[in-house]
Order: C-alpha cells, then structure tokens, then sequence
C-alpha cells in the first residue's frame, strides 16, 4: 500500500525568460533566483497570478505565464501566508536559498495554464 503527501495548488505568474529555463529543467523545478531577487514569490491564487502574468509580464516582457504547480503541503507550513493587498492577493516567501528545497517538493510537474500576449 503506498500513501500519497497531500498537496497544496500553486500559481506563478513569469514571463518568458523564466518559463524557458523552467522548461530546461523538465518542469520539474523552478530556476536559481538572481542576485536581485532574494525571494521566490509563488502566489495561492489563479486570478491574482492571471492579473500579475497579463498586466505586469506581457507589458515588461511581451508575454505572461500562468504556471500552477503542486507542492507538499506539510513542506509549505514553515512559510506564512503574506497578504500582499487584497484578500485573494496572497502569497509565500520563499528565501533564495530555500528554493532547491521547495523544488524537492515540488509533486508532478510545473503547468502552464494560461499564456497572455
């Protein structure tokens, strides 16, 4: 008998630099943040990612992805929910240096659910 980890749905809006690295690691993982970006943002809700992807991506970088992906949800408890404005606005923070940790619990592979140009 095998035991399934529950899981928690994620979104990340990104635009298509980012989206083609995902892709370079299988959609299995998300890639080394850049020195100007301490946190990794993914978002807990479709329409918040959709607005980021469609609003802020395509306009800076011609094109919006929106990404969902399934992360264990025991891993998740060590990061708190902000609330970056809004009530459906809300995402984790998770430091740089955390992010081969997340991607070891990242269950499946990274989707791309909506694209936006």
């Amino acid at each position: 008998m095998t035991s399934q980890r529950a899981t928690t749905t994620l979104w990340r809006p990104t635009g298509p630099v980012e989206l083609e690295l995902v892709r370079a690691l299988d959609w299995r993982a998300w890639p080394p943040r850049l020195p100007e970006q301490p946190i990794f943002y993914p978002v807990l809700d479709e329409d918040y990612a959709v607005r980021i992807a469609r609003d802020w991506n395509v306009k800076h970088d011609g094109a919006g992805y929106v990404t969902r992906f399934e992360v264990a949800s025991d891993f998740l408890r060590r990061y708190p929910v902000q609330q970056a404005g809004g009530r459906t606005i809300l995402e984790l923070w998770v430091p740089a240096e955390e992010l081969d940790e997340f991607n070891g619990n990242i269950v499946g592979p990274i989707q791309v659910v909506h694209e936006f140009h």
